[in-house]
């Protein structure tokens, strides 16, 4: 979730990132907020927005609050806030938000390790985009931010480039850290389409739930 904001020349989309939780600690959020900023910003995609080409950009911040409280999120106002508890253990394995534009989630540490993309991906989950339909990428080049793990792909993108492709106990399937926000990410958040007011709008819908740790 994040508001849309016009300036000169440019649509800035502001989010905050909260994290708690028994993994969370002030050098993962930092970690969790650069990869955001960045990936998001690598694409130069310019909008025609109220008469005016401008750029989009993306401006991230980020705070560990390890004695955050349970009332403090349900009670959250600010379209700016995402909240992710992050642990070590996670039911399913995996790491989620709540749902397609949103501003809560929980996430595993093993899935946050430099490079893994884990956290822009889920980003973009609370921006309102989901999961690509057609999962088979081979021939196609780089995979999108926004590909499942499982998503076929040429074998340079693999696990494993000799692993069968399909072959998820050989490595034959997609690795996250080979995914890219594309341009057609960027596009997919119909930012031309918000409803500005005083040249603000917000993208996304408050969830605000407090995750308990699993397990």
């Amino acid at each position: 979730m994040c508001t849309a904001e016009l300036s000169s020349n440019q649509i800035l989309l502001f989010s905050h990132i909260i994290t708690y939780g028994g993994g969370a600690n002030a050098s993962i959020t930092e970690q969790i907020r650069d990869e955001i900023e960045t990936m998001w910003n690598e694409p130069m995609v310019y909008l025609d927005v109220e008469g005016e080409s401008r750029r989009v950009r993306f401006k991230i911040t980020a705070s560990f609050q390890p004695n955050l409280q349970p009332e403090e999120v349900f009670r959250n106002a600010d379209p700016r806030n995402n909240f992710f508890r992050i642990e070590d253990y996670a039911s399913g394995n995996i790491s989620f938000v709540d749902g397609l534009g949103c501003n809560s989630g929980y996430f595993k540490t093993e899935n946050l390790y430099v490079g893994s993309t884990t956290a822009a991906h889920e980003y973009g989950h609370t921006l309102g985009l989901d999961h690509p339909v057609d999962t088979d990428l081979r021939r196609k080049g780089t995979p999108g931010i926004m590909y499942p793990r499982g998503t076929l792909v040429d074998p340079q993108y693999q696990y494993n480039p000799d692993g069968r492709a399909g072959d998820s106990s050989n490595g034959g399937t997609i690795h996250p850290k080979y995914r890219k926000v594309q341009p057609g990410d960027i596009l997919n958040l119909r930012l031309q389409r918000l409803r500005y007011l005083k040249g603000v709008a917000v993208l996304g819908a408050f969830t605000n739930r407090w995750h308990e740790a699993h397990g």
